[in-house]
């Protein structure tokens, strides 16, 4: 009689445990998805500029300012991420973001909207970011590629739910009102869903990964900088990043110029190329799981390669074409936020893991550098946006040959 009573609350304690974690990432994708809206920039684009009578190009430095500053406190952070409690970490980056967006509803100077948009805001997503990674990589050992990636698709589709609310509101009020009612928002909510999150007293889902590259797991961060598997990541990360954040930067122009596509078309199918970053995350991260990073990383590059080419040498521009294409360019981005974290964890393991994927997002930052002035310059030399195809398919090429040669797992 005792045996089956201490069966019964080993299954009970069993089903509680795979529960409770999978309630984090839905959880997680909720809180995603308000840290997420920096995608939703674009609605705001037009009204700023007009406010404060600035062109285009002006009107897209507070959401670069946003990716630097988001990286940095990405970078600055992800060594204390893995010692300070989690509740902390994501209440003090809910703070920042909610007071960046409402100080950007009272500023009275586009440098302010910089400030506060950009720098603050921005940092509090980099705080609040890291630690429902962490708090989910450490719950999730077998399908922690598709856990993570459920988790991340919170922030890639986050455009498709706060981009027509943000419109709603701006139609409705103003673009400074809207400021303040979603900031206030923000600094309620994500600070309430982060009292959820705590870490695991016991890691285990009663198997071991299946990648046995975890031998590296204590070395310093020098070592680990040293590691020819963390520069290969760091180099396809950043390519991958790069290819993502330029093609995002310019989907409407694309659809406008090249396919000939109206601007409330293209607007609309933003939308759907957002359900395909949110998508590839999960699609990804269940690759890495099932197969390898290695492969996830080849299979993502060979797909950037096929449709760059097909896009570079093509005559006839379809809106079919449009949609097929940019999805997947879009589904690629998504692809590489997973990738990136699912393959620290498997090579590098639990311990300094934030420290670690902290150091490594620094490629974002470079990729957001390097990515989005190079469509510019492209378009602005060359005269055509076709044209940015063929430094796409060069990226491509050298992503694959970094991922064959430092991305392979280790021999047993």
């Amino acid at each position: 009689m005792s045996s089956t009573n201490d069966k019964s609350s080993i299954n009970s304690s069993t089903n509680h445990y795979k529960h409770k974690k999978w309630m984090f990432v839905i959880l997680g994708m909720i809180m995603f998805m308000c840290l997420g809206t920096v995608y939703s920039w674009s609605v705001f684009k037009t009204p700023i500029e007009q406010q404060y009578e600035i062109d285009a190009t002006l009107s897209g430095l507070p959401y670069l300012a946003f990716l630097l500053s988001y990286t940095i406190s990405m970078v600055m952070t992800g060594k204390i991420v893995d010692k300070i409690n989690p509740k902390i970490m994501i209440s003090i980056g809910g703070f920042l973001v909610g007071l960046g967006w409402i100080l950007s509803g009272v500023a009275v100077s586009f440098t302010m909207i910089i400030l506060s948009y950009g720098v603050i805001a921005g940092a509090g997503v980099g705080i609040a970011y890291g630690p429902p990674i962490k708090v989910i990589s450490s719950w999730f050992e077998e399908k922690r590629g598709i856990a993570l990636g459920l988790l991340l698709a919170g922030f890639g589709m986050s455009p498709l739910i706060t981009a027509p609310i943000t419109k709603i509101l701006i139609n409705k009020m103003d673009v400074n009102t809207t400021f303040i009612v979603v900031g206030t928002v923000f600094l309620i909510v994500i600070p309430l869903l982060g009292l959820y999150f705590e870490k695991p007293n016991k890691i285990s889902d009663g198997k071991k990964n299946k990648v046995k590259d975890n031998k590296i797991k204590d070395e310093t961060i020098f070592q680990v900088l040293k590691s020819r598997k963390f520069q290969g990541l760091w180099l396809c990360f950043v390519i991958g990043t790069s290819i993502g954040l330029m093609i995002i930067g310019i989907s409407s122009q694309i659809g406008e110029e090249l396919f000939k596509i109206d601007s409330n078309t293209t607007a609309f199918l933003l939308s759907i190329f957002a359900i395909f970053n949110a998508f590839g995350r999960p699609l990804f991260g269940w690759i890495a799981d099932k197969y390898s990073p290695y492969i996830a990383a080849i299979i993502s590059f060979i797909l950037i390669f096929v449709v760059a080419l097909l896009l570079y040498i093509t005559d006839d521009y379809t809106i079919g074409l449009y949609m097929i294409a940019l999805s997947i360019f879009w589904m690629n981005l998504g692809a590489w936020l997973s990738i990136a974290p699912t393959t620290i964890a498997m090579y590098f393991g639990e311990a300094n893991y934030s420290r670690n994927y902290g150091v490594l997002f620094t490629a974002y930052g470079i990729g957001a550098v390097i990515g989005t002035p190079l469509a510019g310059f492209v378009r602005t030399e060359i005269g055509s946006y076709q044209y940015i195809f063929l430094p796409i398919m060069i990226l491509a090429i050298i992503g694959m040959l970094v991922a064959l040669l430092t991305l392979k797992p280790n021999k047993e």
